[in-house]
């Protein structure tokens, strides 16, 4: 596969996401040519990352003033305290706003090294290596940076952009089929959102995509890149459109955060159980048709994908379910704000409703 190139345009910044196979070995070159210039460079590395690919990044990278720092990537280590650790050796070292930090991970990773880089007097040069599926879908794009608080998920954050992102597809290779599943559901999500012609492409090829077969698995990351890249070049800041991409998100959420965040339900999963209730949630209020929807219900059954939320809660659970959903970033009112969908490639955003009717529907749902 050749390289692709997607340049993304926010009013505050420019930048490209490139795309491939083995381009972690051409670093020095990509540097070059996206003019990124630095004396000092940290490297925050997931260490789950094979060894043989953190060898290849620093081999390839320029002869420059390289420290690492290796990262025990979960949702419970997305905190304040992995941030300071950050913050400490940037200090440390003297680092100054021309030098450079570049994450290499997922999504957890890329979300406390970006928010590290964005609050580093206030701002230091950020490279973005994205290594699952999920984070070369959808967290490396767009500039959302974010920590989780006992109260709830990425409560404390930022709008930070980066300079690059090289999303080198070999790193797939070494993801379990979980893991895969877990990138799957932003990928999903994104059609949903955005091309009924494209969740059709998905559902007849979903298997081939699960398989990391050539072109499929490229053309759903390409084509993903491209409707979230489109999103937030129009609404950057979420203050409309950006909206749209927290579909299923807000159960999802809640859902992780009543778990604890364990590893019962990773946050992909979590998002395509959410993609689930947000649609069913859609039906019964009237907005989805029936033919959409069985469609979304029988793509999961067919790929065997989380759908059922009676699997991971009771009737006890809904009221903390309903209290981290009031704890949501995008409530502006005492109403929980959702994004439903009219139809499949059509969603639609700012719909409040009160936690009674919530409460309802989610004990209907954990009856069934």
């Amino acid at each position: 596969m050749n390289i692709i190139k997607l340049q993304v345009k926010t009013n505050n910044q420019k930048y490209p996401i490139i795309i491939g196979h083995n381009i972690i070995n051409k670093l020095k070159k990509i540097f070059k040519e996206n003019n990124i210039n630095f004396n000092q460079c940290l490297i925050i590395i997931d260490n789950k990352i094979p060894k043989k690919f953190v060898k290849s990044i620093l081999r390839s990278l320029p002869k420059k003033n390289i420290t690492t720092h290796y990262f025990k990537s979960s949702e419970v280590n997305k905190n304040q305290k992995s941030v300071d650790k950050i913050i400490s050796i940037l200090l440390k070292k003297n680092f100054n706003r021309n030098d450079c930090l570049i994450s290499v991970g997922g999504g957890i990773t890329g979300d406390v090294s970006s928010f590290a880089s964005s609050i580093f007097k206030r701002g230091l040069n950020f490279i973005n290596i994205p290594t699952t599926l999920l984070s070369q879908v959808d967290s490396s794009i767009g500039g959302k940076t974010g920590i989780n608080t006992k109260f709830g998920k990425n409560l404390v954050g930022s709008f930070y952009q980066p300079r690059l992102v090289i999303s080198d597809i070999s790193f797939l290779k070494s993801l379990g089929k979980r893991e895969l599943i877990c990138g799957y559901g932003e990928i999903l999500k994104h059609s949903l959102i955005s091309s009924k012609k494209f969740f059709l492409y998905l559902d007849k090829n979903g298997s081939k995509l699960f398989n990391l077969k050539s072109p499929f698995i490229e053309k759903s990351i390409y084509q993903s890149c491209i409707i979230k890249k489109n999103i937030v070049q129009k609404d950057e800041k979420e203050t409309g459109l950006r909206k749209v991409l927290n579909f299923g998100h807000t159960f999802a959420h809640a859902f992780e955060a009543t778990l604890g965040y364990s590893k019962k339900l990773n946050h992909g999963e979590a998002v395509i159980l959410g993609l689930k209730t947000a649609s069913r949630f859609s039906y019964l209020n009237n907005l989805i048709k029936i033919k959409d929807f069985q469609l979304i219900e029988n793509h999961l059954k067919k790929f065997n994908l989380p759908k059922n939320i009676n699997r991971y809660f009771t009737k006890k659970d809904i009221s903390k379910l309903i209290s981290f959903m009031k704890k949501d970033k995008k409530n502006n009112t005492r109403k929980i704000n959702l994004v439903l969908l009219k139809k499949i490639g059509l969603p639609i955003y700012n719909f409040q409703f009160n936690e009674k009717k919530i409460s309802s529907f989610l004990k209907r749902e954990l009856i069934n």
